[in-house]
């Protein structure tokens, strides 16, 4: 019996040292950026839905759907840690100010011509890759940065899928959030395998 009681103690000390840390209370800066990138991939998507109600690019469609897939992911990292998921379900409609601007300029430019909508994709994808990477730096979740990853990787697919449309029109996107050289590298690569979004 001591025997089977020493296993258990055991057993139990190893499980507690390899316990993952993922679910340890969030900082006050991680809970802000769950919340930002939560609407930030609502930004995406919505500004894609009115490009495509606007044009009918299936460019905006297609990653529209995986802008989706993105806002869920990253609600299941607010529900895990019991933040309130601060999206509205209107399109268009921003909790986060400076995202309600941003859309409101961004839907402005995509008003003006479908090659403006083009560049707005680019635009997106550039923020979006800039922010999570700082985002990145600012937490040692395993679950936390494994969504940043992921979204991260999609991305920099979906900027590949922008600025190959873009020099389809004889246009080339520079760089406004990451680097120039970030930015060459992502082009010179090919799509990546990004998991389950």
């Amino acid at each position: 019996m001591r025997k089977l009681v020493l296993a258990t103690m055991v057993l139990f000390s190893l499980l507690s040292c390899n316990k993952d840390d993922d679910f340890a209370p969030l900082s006050q800066t991680e809970k802000d950026d769950l919340l930002t990138l939560r609407e930030e991939e609502k930004l995406a998507r919505d500004v894609y839905l009115y490009a495509f109600d606007k044009y009918a690019l299936d460019i905006s469609n297609n990653i529209s759907q995986s802008e989706q897939k993105h806002m869920d992911k990253i609600l299941s990292l607010l529900n895990r840690y019991d933040l309130a998921d601060p999206a509205s379900t209107t399109r268009g409609v921003f909790n986060n100010a400076e995202l309600q601007t941003l859309y409101n300029d961004l839907t402005a430019q995509v008003d003006v011509s479908e090659l403006e909508a083009l560049k707005v994709g680019a635009i997106i994808e550039d923020l979006d890759i800039k922010d999570i990477e700082e985002f990145e730096n600012r937490t040692d979740h395993n679950d936390i940065l494994d969504a940043y990853s992921k979204l991260k990787c999609g991305s920099r697919n979906h900027m590949r899928a922008y600025y190959g449309q873009l020099m389809d029109n004889s246009f080339t996107y520079e760089a406004q959030f990451i680097t120039s050289d970030a930015l060459s590298a992502i082009i010179a690569s090919g799509n990546e395998q990004c998991g389950r979004n």
